[in-house]
């Protein structure tokens, strides 16, 4: 078989509440808004990112969304690792410590604030 997919567009993040959710990744982490609109008269598709990035993380909520609160498994790259954490940490971003092993990228741990589990890598 030979697949036409050619990329991931977005991950799913479940949330509490879309509108807080949006708050946290915009106006704290500066994250972009990629996509706002009503998928029901009680639902909206909401897609955030890094400025510039391919994948976005879809903000979603409902009685048919996973329960927030999850490891997501997604890794962010960043250029300087010490220095996305410091900033994070100052802006009240729950962080975890900065990893650091012999011949590996150094690593740490973010929780958005429903608890979903994020990871930021350096990325050189």
């Amino acid at each position: 078989m030979t697949t036409t997919l050619s990329d991931v567009r977005c991950v799913a993040v479940p949330v509490h509440d879309q509108d807080a959710a949006l708050t946290f990744y915009v106006d704290t982490l500066g994250f972009e808004l990629r996509m706002d609109a009503p998928i029901s008269e009680t639902q909206r598709w909401i897609e955030v990112a890094p400025p510039g990035a391919a994948t976005s993380l879809a903000l979603v909520a409902g009685p048919d969304a996973p329960r927030p609160g999850v490891d997501t498994g997604v890794r962010f790259a960043v250029g300087d690792v010490r220095t996305e954490h410091r900033t994070m940490a100052g802006h009240g971003v729950a962080v975890g410590e900065l990893l650091a092993w012999p011949g590996v990228p150094p690593m740490f741990t973010f929780d958005d604030p429903d608890g979903n589990r994020f990871y930021v890598v350096a990325s050189g």
